[in-house]
């Protein structure tokens, strides 16, 4: 399936350095938000370093083995020994992550809703990426995402640190998304945009909500459980856009972008999430309030 433009004039028609060609987004909507635009952004041509990444697919297995290795022995180090106080350290991250993915959604969701409004579903789950929105100012932020969940992965640092619990479904969740992310990048994953305004989204209010229990001004309506429901609303929308990418391609008789082995890999992905969010949804919220129902009854 071959992309084509929605303006017929072209006049925001660009050519990356692959010798892809793409439509501009910034540049079809110079007169609103493509104001809000910096050169930087506007100027950004992703190829260079997408191709760094195609050719040295080691890199976040290296990660995720050093990651592990950190967390045993950063377990190992603080079992006899005090944790260390870094709450202030840990609020500034936190709200540093909520501003950079807060940034990361208004970039991309517009360029999701045009992509909808102006091409067809199964243009959507078809074309390839380089040319529907991995290229310019929207292919900055989609590579920005993906190369974020290196540094994402320090947040299990202030959990060793302070001496928290560290469950599986957090280092899972952290392994199993860095690496996923890189494969779908570099595989050119068409609907991946989907999964990256989703995380952005989500992760925009999760890490704020961390940042205002870091410094203890989190409003009492602000409930956690919001939280974990928008999180269970990632997995079922994951799971639902992954059943699409295997059951809409077929239909449609031309070439079609999508990657077995990448749908594969979302469907265990986003289906072991959605298990262990609901498990830890009916842990933490239904079972604790049932329970704190009784006490109060026997009082």
């Amino acid at each position: 399936m071959t992309w084509y433009p929605v303006d017929e004039a072209k006049g925001c028609v660009f050519t990356n350095a692959a010798g892809f060609t793409f439509e501009s987004f910034p540049c079809l909507y110079k007169d609103s938000l493509g104001l809000s635009y910096t050169s930087s952004e506007l100027d950004y041509d992703p190829v260079l370093l997408r191709d760094w990444m195609v050719a040295h697919p080691m890199v976040p297995i290296i990660a995720v083995v050093l990651y592990g290795v950190f967390i045993t022995a950063g377990r190992s180090y603080f079992k006899n020994r005090p944790a260390w106080d870094w709450r202030t350290s840990m609020a500034m991250w936190n709200l540093g992550l909520s501003v950079f993915s807060a940034v990361g959604f208004c970039r991309v969701f517009p360029q999701l809703v045009h992509n909808f409004y102006h091409y067809s579903v199964t243009e959507n789950f078809c074309f390839d990426p380089e040319s529907f929105y991995g290229s310019g100012a929207t292919g900055l932020w989609v590579q920005l995402f993906v190369l974020s969940k290196f540094p994402e992965l320090f947040d299990t640092f202030f959990i060793v640190i302070h001496k928290k619990p560290l469950i599986f479904l957090h280092w899972y969740h952290h392994i199993s998304v860095l690496l996923y992310c890189w494969h779908a990048y570099v595989s050119k994953n068409p609907i991946g945009i989907v999964f990256v305004v989703m995380n952005y989204g989500v992760h925009a209010i999760m890490y704020f909500y961390y940042f205002l229990m870091a410094v203890k001004c989190k409003p009492k309506w602000f409930n956690s459980m919001y939280i974990t429901v928008s999180q269970i609303s990632q997995m079922v929308v994951g799971v639902t856009v992954t059943v699409l990418n295997v059951v809409l391609p077929p239909l449609y008789e031309k070439e079609c972008h999508v990657k077995k082995e990448n749908n594969v890999a979302a469907m265990i992905m986003y289906g072991s999430y959605l298990m262990l969010f609901l498990e830890f949804f009916f842990k933490r919220y239904a079972v604790k309030g049932s329970t704190s129902k009784k006490g109060k009854k026997q009082e």
